[in-house]
């Protein structure tokens, strides 16, 4: 017999950031969601990388600055992991100082840490329907 279960059509997100408040902060804001699921919390790309084999999350919020390996050199290896989990680049670094696009090619999109929360959510869910093999229902 074939069982469905109501978590096909839950994203789940993996927050990766060094800054203890901020990932129990977006772990709240995500919490109070429809349909999202925090599946883990990580405070560099190591862990992250680690949580990806384990936890297989549609989308990650990923910090760019971060001690031991950050997100740019973690994006490769979760690309290479997890080709289509999508990853959202969020960093307090200005436009300016970021790299041009072509070295941001592992993140999918980009998000300043000043964005109002009601857009990051919006931003995560539409990432979360790129994902090909994930159904979420809104």
């Amino acid at each position: 017999m074939l069982m469905f279960s109501c978590e096909s059509s839950t994203l789940r997100v993996l927050v990766v950031d060094d800054h203890e408040l901020t990932r129990l902060t977006l772990k709240l804001a995500f919490a109070g969601q429809e349909n999202i699921q925090v599946v883990g919390l990580a405070s560099n790309g190591q862990e992250a990388i680690e949580m990806v084999k384990d936890f297989h999350p549609d989308v990650i919020v990923l910090d760019l600055q971060m001690p031991i390996m950050d997100g740019w050199s973690a994006s490769g290896h979760i690309k290479a992991l997890s080709p289509k989990t999508q990853i959202l680049a969020y960093s307090s670094v200005e436009e300016a100082a970021l790299p041009d696009k072509n070295t941001m090619f592992n993140f999918d999109e980009v998000c300043k840490k000043d964005v109002p929360t009601s857009e990051l959510v919006a931003l995560v869910r539409q990432l979360g329907k790129s994902v090909g093999n994930n159904s979420i229902s809104r």
